[in-house]
C-alpha cells in the first residue's frame, strides 16, 4: 500500500523536494503530549533531526521544549518559538561564541560532556556575572544494540564523561563560582527499537542516583535523552512510534525523588514518518545482471543509506503497473550514491514520481550542496490543500 500523496496537484514543481504531511506531524505531537502530560514529563525536541522552520514552529506551539547542539540550532529555537528556559544544550564540543550566545539568552542549562568544558563555561560565565545551569551527561556504558554510527552510550565513545569519574566531576563542579548542577543527563544512541536498553538504562540511572546521594549529591532534574526507533519498513501502517510503552518504561523503572523533573530529547521519532523525499525518474538503465532506475535526488538530498547503510521504503506513485526489480540510484559521482538495491518497484520509466519514505528526520537537515548541486525546496501538505 503507497502512502497518500497529492501528486496531482504538484504539477510542474521541480524535484527532487520535501514533502511533509502536517496531519501527522501533529497527530505524533498529540501523541507525545498525551504521554508526557500523563507522566508530568518534559520533552525537549532534538532540533538536530530536522530544522526547517515551519517543523520548528509548529513544534513549539505544542510547548515542549528544544534539544539543541550548536550555537545556531539555539538561535533558530529562539527565534522559532521554544522558550529560553525549556531549551537544553548539549555536544562535546561547544565554541566560545556558542556558549556566551546561550548564556545571553538565558538557557534553561548546558548539557556538560566534559571537565575542561565545564570550566570554559564557567570562566564565560563569570565576565557575563550570570550562574551557568549545568547537567552532567553520563556515559553509562549501556549497548543500545543500534548502528555502531549512531551509539552513543558506551565507555568508547566520544560523549559524556564516564561513570568512574562523575563524582569527582561533580565535586569540582561545586567548587566554581557562576556554575550551578541542575541535573543529570544520558543518552544511549538512536533509533533504538528494543525497549530492553531503556530498561538498563533506567537501572544503571537508579544505581548512580542512590551511589552519589550517599556522597550528598542530589538532583532536580535527570534527562533521558531521546532514541527512540521508527519503523521504516512500514510506513503506511505504523506512521507514529509507540510513545505509549517507551514513556511507561521510565514511569515504572526511575526511582523519580520527589519534586523531580524527568526530561526527554526525542527528535526522529517526532519527525521521522512525517518526512519524504520526492523524486523523478532520470532514466531506467538496462545492464547485463542489473536493472537500474536513476534518480534526479542522489544523497546530497538524503545521504542516510550511504553513510549509514540505512533502509528506506522506496515507491513509485506514478505507476500501478507489474512489480520488477531496480538498484534505485542517484546522479552522484560516487559509487555510494545507492538508496536501494535489488528493490521491488512497479515498474519504472522516466519521469515517474519515486517517494523515499520516512526521510523527516536527518534528511533534508543532512543535505548538501556536493557536486554544485541545489539545496532542496521544502513543501507540506497543507500547502496543497
Amino acid at each position: 500500500m503507497k502512502g497518500t500523496f497529492p501528486i496531482e496537484k504538484w504539477g510542474n514543481i521541480t524535484t527532487p523536494f520535501y514533502f511533509y504531511d502536517t496531519t501527522l506531524l501533529k497527530n505524533t505531537l498529540e501523541a507525545i503530549k498525551k504521554e508526557t502530560d500523563k507522566y508530568n514529563f518534559t520533552q525537549h525536541y532534538a532540533i538536530k533531526a530536522n530544522a526547517n522552520p515551519r517543523i520548528l514552529k509548529l513544534i513549539a506551539s505544542y510547548g515542549f521544549g528544544a534539544d539543541c547542539v550548536s550555537g545556531g540550532e539555539v538561535r533558530a529555537a529562539i527565534e522559532a518559538g521554544f522558550s529560553a528556559d525549556k531549551v537544553v544544550f548539549a555536544g562535546v564540543g561547544k565554541a566560545d561564541w556558542e556558549i556566551n550566545l546561550a548564556l545571553d539568552a538565558d538557557i534553561f542549562c548546558f548539557n556538560v560532556e566534559s571537565l575542561a568544558e565545564l570550566y570554559i563555561i564557567n570562566e564565560l560565565a563569570i565576565a557575563k556575572n550570570k550562574i551557568a545551569r549545568v547537567e552532567f551527561r553520563v556515559n553509562p556504558n549501556v549497548d543500545a544494540h543500534t548502528h555502531a554510527k549512531i551509539t552513543t552510550g558506551l565507555s568508547e565513545n566520544k560523549f559524556g564523561i564516564n561513570l568512574s569519574q562523575i563524582s569527582s566531576v561533580i565535586k569540582e563542579a561545586k567548587t566554581l563560582s557562576n556554575i550551578e548542577v541542575v541535573g543529570l543527563h544520558f543518552h544511549i544512541g538512536s533509533q533504538i527499537t528494543d525497549m530492553s536498553a531503556f530498561k538498563d538504562l533506567c537501572i544503571k540511572a537508579n544505581e548512580l542516583q542512590d551511589s552519589l546521594e550517599k556522597e550528598g549529591f542530589t538532583f532536580p532534574n535527570m534527562n533521558f535523552g531521546g532514541g527512540l526507533g521508527i519503523d521504516y519498513h512500514h510506513p503506511n501502517h505504523i506512521n507514529i512510534p509507540d510513545f505509549e510503552n517507551y514513556f511507561a518504561v521510565f514511569n515504572k523503572l526511575v526511582e523519580r525523588r520527589g519534586g523531580q523533573n524527568i526530561h526527554f530529547e526525542l527528535g526522529r521519532a517526532v519527525v521521522g514518518q512525517c518526512g519524504n523525499l520526492i523524486s523523478r525518474v532520470l532514466y531506467v538503465k538496462e545492464g547485463e545482471v542489473k536493472r537500474f532506475a536513476i534518480l534526479d535526488a542522489g544523497f546530497t538530498e538524503l545521504i542516510r543509506p550511504a553513510m549509514y547503510d540505512a533502509y528506506h521504503r522506496i515507491e513509485n506513485l506514478s505507476s500501478n503497473l507489474a512489480e520488477k526489480e531496480y538498484d534505485v540510484v542517484g546522479p552522484i559521482c560516487e559509487s555510494s550514491d545507492v538508496f536501494g538495491k535489488e528493490v521491488m518497484l512497479n515498474e519504472v520509466k522516466r519521469g515517474d514520481i519515486i517517494a523515499l519514505r520516512s526521510a523527516g528526520a536527518y534528511g533534508e537537515v543532512m543535505s548538501s550542496q556536493y557536486n554544485l548541486r541545489n539545496l532542496p525546496n521544502s513543501y507540506f501538505s497543507e500547502d496543497f490543500e
